[in-house]
């Protein structure tokens, strides 16, 4: 599998195939976040979000507003859907993507085939523990930069503060199921979720629906899990001939 270039400074593409996945990474991340090219299928193209604020869009201020995030994203996957493609979020990863995909709806562009949506309870349930507005040393207290450089944990602040504040702040307004069908992924382990929470999703679709937790993984468990994610991914979002 190839490497690609980055797209418009938003998509970070891999490979040339026949089907697209599209990754949407959690609040901090950027577009090396995660490996899933590495395990799935040559025939599918893994093109990851890169956000404003990281990476190579560090020098760009991170956004805060959802609806802002998702006016530009929205325009830029609709020029990117001429395959048959899917969604993959994380945690503030999955709200972009189920977002971004209402977008799509609402300018008329092919939807997703399947939206995979992961690390987050159903929109309109409330944070129970909102972070945006702590000090910045209690934010660093409550982050999840493993194995990162203090120093750098500091540099990645704004980004993370921005994030949070993106979810945080997010307001789902009332509208028709998705007619796509839908997976919902968590740790097992994640305090931060219930299952109950995550199964709420099951109401934002007209189509299939399923609930896979990974066994004793906690939040991040992405990182790690890819193997067992790309194998899930592919079974539901089959290789086209």
């Amino acid at each position: 599998m190839s490497k690609g270039e980055l797209t418009k400074g938003t998509f970070k593409c891999v490979g040339t195939a026949r089907q697209r996945l599209f990754v949407f990474p959690h609040a901090g991340a950027g577009a090396s976040a995660y490996r899933l090219a590495a395990y799935l299928p040559d025939s599918v193209e893994v093109c990851t979000v890169q956000m404003p604020g990281r990476e190579s869009r560090f020098a760009q201020p991170a956004l805060t507003s959802l609806d802002e995030a998702v006016a530009t994203l929205a325009p830029l996957i609709a020029n990117h859907a001429a395959l048959p493609y899917a969604f993959f979020g994380h945690s503030m990863g999955s709200l972009l993507a189920f977002e971004t995909a209402r977008r799509l709806r609402a300018l008329g562009t092919a939807l997703p085939d399947h939206l995979f949506l992961s690390g987050m309870r159903a929109p309109g349930l409330p944070d129970r523990d909102p972070r945006h507005e702590l000090p910045d040393d209690e934010l660093l207290a409550s982050a999840e930069f493993v194995g990162v450089d203090p120093e750098l944990q500091v540099l990645l602040l704004p980004v993370l503060r921005a994030d949070l504040t993106l979810c945080e702040t997010y307001t789902p307004r009332a509208e028709a199921p998705l007619p796509c069908p839908l997976t919902v992924l968590a740790g097992s382990d994640d305090e931060s979720v219930t299952e109950a929470e995550l199964a709420g999703r099951r109401e934002h679709t007209s189509a299939g629906f399923e609930v896979h937790l990974f066994p004793g993984a906690p939040h991040l468990y992405v990182r790690g899990a890819e193997p067992q994610l790309a194998e899930t991914i592919t079974r539901a979002f089959p290789v086209r001939d």
